[in-house]
């Protein structure tokens, strides 16, 4: 193994690099990490060049957010892939909405193919942002520095400094009544990404997505968790467990069912439910947890899905998962719920509840707790006959 200390470099493989950020969360703060893909001025050539939390794939897959969960976040790059302007790619690590500052992280570290690995010093740092490391080229062949620089503002800042346009907040306008202005040429607004993200919770419980003139695509719901303690090491995925996704759904001809695991009914994207479980991770293997796909395209024959998880192996102890669902809707901020506040030790949780408003989507957070499949279905009235199944 190479450690390396702050602007300590050493040389990597061309080809697939994967690189494991590894760090103590913060109690109530979100640490994000992010990679920014930079030309020779050290810019991005656009917004497609920052693979985050809301864009985890870029450049067709050449840089890749494999997995982000508390504690840990994993990126694969293909470097043989990346087009000879790339000069460097570079890994940053940012505080959410600047609630604490990286002196509070006792540990932070970064371990990349091939046996290197760089610690990052945080004693006395006050900034909210970082640049972890970088991949860089030197004379045609790839290395990797490890840079620990600190930053101050956030991801906001950080990406600007990257040349990435932030989309700004739309302002509250009260309008004015005005003759009608000649209309002008104007020139095409510059894209821009959004870095924000909502999380539910309860000081903020629901919120509505107005449906586009091209409707809502493809939705995403993500279910991931990690160990938080035990046998592994502290930031180790949770094997023990085996923790499942799925959901409860009504159509607008009042048809009913679910999509999950057990029993094998995972539905289907093009025909009804317009619902699919994208497999099912029974190991703890799938770095990136579990999904549930949604087609947007059908969503006005859908009247609300309930999304679940439950505990399928082992003893339920929901505050130790560390569960947290994300919902990912195409032109829209993620959506995040913690699972883990009340931190229930019942083995079935009600997550989010899914409406079709006016053809919008509402979503609500619920987080609350049942020991199965009927006692839920009771406390929302669903109305459905419950029998053993396995899968």
């Amino acid at each position: 193994m190479t450690t390396l200390g702050p602007g300590a470099n050493a040389p990597v493989a061309t080809g697939q690099a994967q690189v494991e950020i590894s760090y103590s969360p913060i109690p109530g703060a979100d640490i994000d990490v992010s990679a920014f893909v930079l030309g020779a001025t050290g810019k991005v050539r656009g917004d497609t060049d920052m693979c985050f939390y809301g864009q985890t794939t870029v450049l067709g897959g050449t840089v890749q957010m494999t997995e982000s969960s508390a504690g840990r976040a994993v990126f694969t790059l293909d470097l043989s892939r990346l087009e000879a302007v790339v000069e460097k790619v570079a890994l940053t690590a940012t505080i959410y909405e600047n609630k604490a500052s990286f002196d509070r992280v006792s540990h932070l570290a970064l371990t990349v193919t091939g046996g290197i690995e760089a610690q990052i010093p945080t004693t006395g740092m006050k900034e909210t942002a970082l640049i972890l490391g970088e991949f860089y080229r030197r004379q045609g062949e790839w290395k990797f520095r490890c840079v620990a620089q600190g930053f101050a503002g956030g991801l906001e800042p950080l990406a600007k400094h990257f040349g990435v346009e932030v989309a700004a907040p739309a302002p509250v306008v009260t309008p004015v009544p005005a003759p009608a202005p000649a209309p002008v040429p104007v020139a095409a607004p510059k894209p821009s990404v959004s870095l924000s993200k909502i999380t539910l919770d309860k000081t903020r419980s629901s919120i509505s997505l107005e449906k586009t003139s091209e409707g809502f695509g493809e939705i995403k719901v993500n279910l991931n968790w990690n160990k938080g303690k035990g046998g592994g090491g502290f930031f180790a995925r949770n094997t023990s467990i085996d923790l499942d996704v799925g959901c409860l759904y009504e159509l607008q001809d009042g048809s009913k069912g679910v999509v999950q695991a057990l029993g094998n009914c995972f539905g289907d994207l093009d025909y009804e439910p317009y619902i699919q479980l994208k497999g099912d991770d029974r190991t703890g293997a799938v770095s990136d947890g579990e999904w549930l796909h949604i087609n947007g395209k059908h969503w006005g024959n859908i009247r609300q899905v309930l999304v679940f998880a439950f505990i399928y192996k082992g003893a339920p102890n929901w505050r130790e998962t560390d569960g947290v669902v994300t919902i990912h809707v195409p032109g829209q901020p993620p959506i995040e719920v913690r699972l883990n506040e009340e931190g229930g030790r019942q083995g079935m949780c009600a997550i989010a509840l899914l409406e079709n408003v006016g053809g919008g989507v509402k979503v609500s957070r619920r987080v609350d707790f049942h020991n199965g499949h009927s006692a839920m279905d009771k406390a929302y009235g669903w109305g459905m006959r419950w029998a053993a199944g396995s899968k």
